[in-house]
């Protein structure tokens, strides 16, 4: 009874303070108001520590939509992790998880971001390595030190930010914009939000951190770990000046073409969704580098929300499927579990824009406003190519996972029945369906005026049909690919395996000084420091005291024979 009222107590709790929130968000955006708090915590010598809090509808509603997702993920984590004899840790370390999302995003300051953006990176270690073995300890460390690259970047922005006299940044983003030596901070948050966000080359992490149990999962992609550079961003967004959009806008770009293509080559149920997380934030990164910070905060809300409630879907299935996640051993789910392949269907639709469910509103919008940009014809293509992908990869999952035949064992019988977990789906598949229009005429009250000719009005909805029936022929292969990829190998490992990018951020990073390192023990510790170090002083001392005791213990006839050379010698003296 104490294990569902901790879950139960801590979701309900949450679950208010969201709606309070989401209901407040809603009076700040109507009324256009914001509201900054300061506490002196205390002062020495009239030298003020003050914290600052920064309440507007941005802040609230992220909030409020963060808050909602971790209650039902906290629900949803009882009948998870029954039988989890640490749980009451789990929940503690989920709470201290969304507690540092908080602070993060209610911060006007560098400090209080540094410890909300620390926060994140320690919890977000101890999740990953929760189930104790090699695999996670490696996929922790991988993200731990990946994060600590951005950690890094926000100090010596702090530091930077020391010539202005204070860490309010909210203050001098203006100023910012036109002071050229300022400009290093712009660059600075932009990498450490691309860390955090997991854009190239610092997106190996991402996959690796799939090691954490399903419910953390959920909860890190959709609305906390990966959001907070996005968030960052659009709270920096006035700094950014051409150059740095550019940048961003081809890194974050050719990370979602990346993503799209790595997750049509993979086996592993949560990578593939994860993958897909990866893609989507780089199609938040690039609207964002184009200056439209509404629509980026738009996109991450309505991800939110479908990309949470994939990951219960995919929960739900590797619970019930004994820990397995192979997307080759699973088929003819719909049959088994019907509404967990509703809710499943529902929010990979939703994924691909489908017309009407929320991740449309947002995705559709996005695109139209790419059409109208001034973006060059790589950039256009990549955007539309990485689209058709996105439906390619999801059409895949559901004609492996849904249809088909069913490839697990033969005895094993499956059941829809976890009511706890499909409360939770069901709760946020009503969301997912409705969210994207309320949000639309909440941030956009006045409508956007779109004017674009029949052949780009369509093309969006060409490349989602395309792929769609791209992501059917690849499904065909079935069992048989593997003997098919091998044909293939190098190219089927180039794109499965991100570019090399997991390659390229442990070995390569590794390699030299594991090589230096061994040369240094080799030379040094096991070569000339045996001689003369510790080892070499040994073996002279040793053997002086040998030679010591061996006078010592023989003194009668060591002395006699001194003696007898003595007056050997005097003799030979007196001779000459």
């Amino acid at each position: 009874m104490y294990l569902i009222s901790i879950c139960f107590s801590s979701a309900l709790i949450l679950f208010l303070i969201s709606v309070s929130f989401f209901i407040l968000s809603l009076n700040f955006l109507l009324l256009d108001y914001t509201v900054f708090l300061e506490w002196e915590l205390l002062s020495l010598n009239s030298s003020p520590i003050v914290m600052g809090v920064l309440f507007d509808w941005m802040s609230l509603m992220f909030m409020s939509f963060v808050l909602y997702i971790s209650s039902m993920v906290i629900f949803y984590s009882e009948q998870y992790m029954e039988g989890d004899l640490n749980i009451n840790r789990f929940i503690m370390l989920v709470l201290m998880f969304v507690f540092s999302m908080m602070l993060l995003i209610i911060s006007p300051n560098m400090i209080s971001i540094l410890l909300g953006w620390d926060g994140l990176g320690l919890v977000s270690y101890c999740l990953v390595i929760y189930y104790q073995n090699i695999k996670s300890y490696n996929a922790g460390m991988l993200t731990a030190l990946m994060n600590r690259i951005g950690d890094v970047m926000l100090l010596i922005a702090i530091s930077w930010m020391l010539n202005y006299g204070s860490w309010n940044y909210i203050f001098y983003l203006d100023y910012m914009k036109s002071d050229m030596y300022m400009q290093i901070i712009g660059l600075l948050v932009m990498v450490a939000a691309m860390t955090k966000s997991a854009q190239i080359p610092f997106s190996s992490w991402l996959p690796a951190a799939m090691a954490a149990p399903t419910p953390v999962s959920a909860l890190v992609h959709s609305s906390t770990l990966v959001t907070a550079g996005v968030y960052l961003l659009i709270r920096f967004n006035v700094i950014m000046n051409e150059n740095l959009s550019m940048f961003l806008l081809l890194i974050s770009t050719l990370t979602m073409f990346m993503a799209g293509l790595g997750a049509n080559f993979e086996f592993d149920l949560k990578k593939i969704i994860a993958l897909s997380t990866l893609s989507q934030l780089g199609l938040m990164m690039s609207i964002l580098s184009m200056g439209n910070y509404k629509l980026a905060f738009f996109h991450l809300l309505t991800h939110a929300l479908f990309k949470a409630l994939l990951f219960m879907c995919a929960g739900a299935i590797i619970h019930n499927l004994k820990d397995m996640q192979d997307i080759r051993f699973m088929g003819n789910l719909m049959v088994h579990m019907p509404l967990t392949c509703i809710c499943m269907n529902i929010s990979n639709l939703a994924l691909c824009g489908m017309p009407f469910l929320a991740g449309f509103y947002s995705k559709d919008l996005i695109l139209e406003v790419v059409c109208m940009d001034y973006v060059n014809m790589f950039i256009f293509f990549l955007f539309f190519i990485s689209t058709g992908l996105t439906v390619c990869y999801s059409f895949r999952l559901c004609y492996y996972s849904i249809t088909g035949d069913f490839n697990f064992y033969s005895f094993h019988s499956l059941n829809d029945e976890g009511w706890i977990m499909l409360k939770s789906m069901l709760s946020m598949l009503m969301f997912v369906i409705f969210m994207g229009s309320m949000l639309s005429w909440l941030i956009f009250p006045t409508p956007i005026m779109i004017c674009l000719p029949i052949e780009l009005k369509t093309l969006a909805l060409l490349v989602s049909v395309i792929g769609a029936w791209i992501g059917y022929e690849m499904s065909k292969f079935s069992f048989s690919w593997l003997s098919n990829s091998l044909k293939f190998y190098h190219y089927s490992y180039f794109f499965g395996f991100m570019w090399f990018m997991p390659n390229i951020s442990t070995f390569s990073m590794n390699y030299i000084p594991l090589i230096m390192s061994y040369n240094l023990y080799k030379n040094f510790d096991q070569g000339w420091n045996e001689y003369f170090g510790g080892q070499g002083m040994y073996k002279s001392m040793k053997k002086n005291s040998m030679l010591f005791q061996f006078l010592q213990n023989n003194n009668m006839k060591v002395y006699l024979i001194l003696i007898v050379l003595w007056l050997f010698m005097l003799l030979i003296f007196m001779l000459i």
